[in-house]
């Protein structure tokens, strides 16, 4: 018997046992629906589980190589074990709640870090249950980027999954079954058409990324990104195995340089305030852009541009500075609205340079509100090619794993100093707030040993990233 004949012979099954329902239900996830699928019932029908078993085998599975196989809690674990048997693959199952004694495991069986492992599902609507058990074997180490499943409802589970990085395979798709039955006079050509219509008029809520973009590693996230110098400063942190951007707050240029020459190896982003240097010229900047390429940093000008566009291109392209002639990046408001990106944007010459928004600050008693942190975000998505990321505090400000979270403010002990600025720790900043990139400023700058101070700093904060993007940052 060929697929296709399969392929119906189930249906008509499934039908015929009352493991498609119509009528009115509500679906797990709130939606009213017409037509319902309890395939928990199968367990009570061995022939419809080996077509099950042999048809996924035969579409998905047969030429497919995996680690592991893992059926979604409950109705898909006897369908992966059957799965499991048949293929001689390695099984996985995953627990709904951890235990609270012993191993405290949320995934049982014998893996390691790396292994793929192939997830098997029975009915897909919006695709939450799928991400939930493709979140905990990612926290695990695992790959897990596919799943085959018996229905796909095509309500935008699929497309939910696809945003996730996790590629859906079904047996039949909601239509094709409506499809069998009307063909094989189970159901009217009009109760067929009104599924049809409901599918086309109700779709499921679409799915945030299941994972968290502090939780992808920095190499992975310059896949994401849009922003060439968001794409470029993610690989020189992954490359140099540091997120530390150094702050150089001094007057005098020969000190700047002297201390990029000691730490440039150290550091993957330097910040500048122009224009206090009190003996600026035009040779300084030659020698820091030799400095950058040198060690490989990036500079950022923290000039917090505020002004109306017009100004705002002329603050950056002309004057004594000159700015968007040697700055990789730069730092601006988003108070005056769109017309500053769109300044900034004009003003590149056709040069690869970022923008870091100020979407959040860390001194004591500051304006900004969460309203005014919202918007900031959502002026930048109009932005995506200019936008490296955003200046912030708080790991929810954004969710793009393409843009960078830039977060100052911090000391290896929290403090506080008699201007306001509030200082967290490496810890606090990176596992708890969310940091990409983490300025220090005095912490390195006014230590007795610079180079030994940064390279703690460096070590401590990739310590932390490391521990973050493990998924286990208890």
């Amino acid at each position: 018997m060929g697929t296709n004949n399969k392929l119906e012979e189930l249906a008509i099954s499934l039908y015929n046992i009352d493991a498609v329902k119509f009528g009115e239900f509500m679906t797990k996830i709130g939606i009213k629906t017409p037509v319902y699928f309890d395939l928990r019932v199968i367990v009570s029908y061995p022939d419809v589980m080996d077509l099950i078993s042999v048809l996924l085998y035969e579409y998905a599975l047969k030429d497919k190589k995996c680690d592991h196989v893992c059926g979604v809690p409950y109705t898909a674990l006897p369908i992966a074990t059957l799965i499991s048997v048949k293929t001689k693959t390695s099984m996985l199952m995953r627990r709904k709640e951890a235990k609270s004694y012993g191993t405290k495991k949320v995934i049982e069986g014998h893996y390691k870090q790396g292994d793929s492992c192939l997830i098997i599902e029975d009915v897909v609507t919006s695709g939450s249950s799928v991400l939930e058990t493709v979140t905990d074997l990612r926290k695990e180490g695992l790959k897990a980027e596919e799943v085959i499943v018996i229905l796909d409802r095509e309500q935008g589970g699929k497309q939910n999954l696809a945003v996730n990085n996790v590629q859906m395979k079904s047996l039949f798709t909601m239509t094709e079954l409506i499809d069998i039955l009307v063909k094989n006079n189970k159901i009217t050509e009009e109760s067929g058409k009104d599924v049809i219509n409901y599918l086309k008029n109700v779709q499921a809520p679409q799915s945030a990324p299941e994972f968290e973009r502090i939780l992808l590693p920095y190499e992975k996230r310059a896949e994401f990104a849009t922003n060439s110098i968001a794409k470029q400063l993610f690989t020189i942190m992954a490359t140099k195995k540091t997120n530390l951007c150094l702050s150089v707050d001094l007057t005098s240029s020969t000190k700047i340089l002297d201390l990029l020459e000691k730490v440039g190896e150290h550091v993957c982003l330097v910040k500048t305030h122009i224009d206090i240097i009190e003996d600026f010229t035009n040779d300084f900047i030659v020698r820091l852009k030799q400095l950058a390429q040198t060690f490989n940093f990036l500079i950022l000008e923290d000039r917090k541009y505020a002004d109306i566009g017009n100004t705002v291109s002329l603050q950056y392209s002309k004057g004594l500075y000159q700015v968007g002639e040697w700055a990789d990046c730069v730092t601006a408001h988003s108070l005056p609205g769109e017309g500053l990106l769109k300044a900034l944007n004009n003003s590149n010459n056709g040069l690869s340079r970022g923008v870091f928004l100020l979407a959040e600050m860390s001194s004591e008693g500051n304006l900004i509100t969460k309203d005014y942190t919202e918007t900031t975000v959502k002026m930048a998505a109009k932005y995506p090619e200019i936008i490296t990321g955003f200046v912030c505090q708080k790991k929810e400000t954004f969710k793009d794993p393409g843009l960078i979270q830039l977060t100052p403010g911090v000391q290896l002990e929290s403090s506080k100093d008699e201007l306001g600025q509030v200082y967290n720790t490496p810890e606090k900043v990176i596992l708890e707030n969310g940091a990409d990139v983490v300025v220090v400023g005095r912490g390195i700058v006014a230590a007795k040993s610079p180079v030994s101070e940064a390279i703690i700093y460096k070590d401590t904060l990739w310590r932390c990233y490391m521990k973050r993007v493990s998924g286990k940052m208890e």
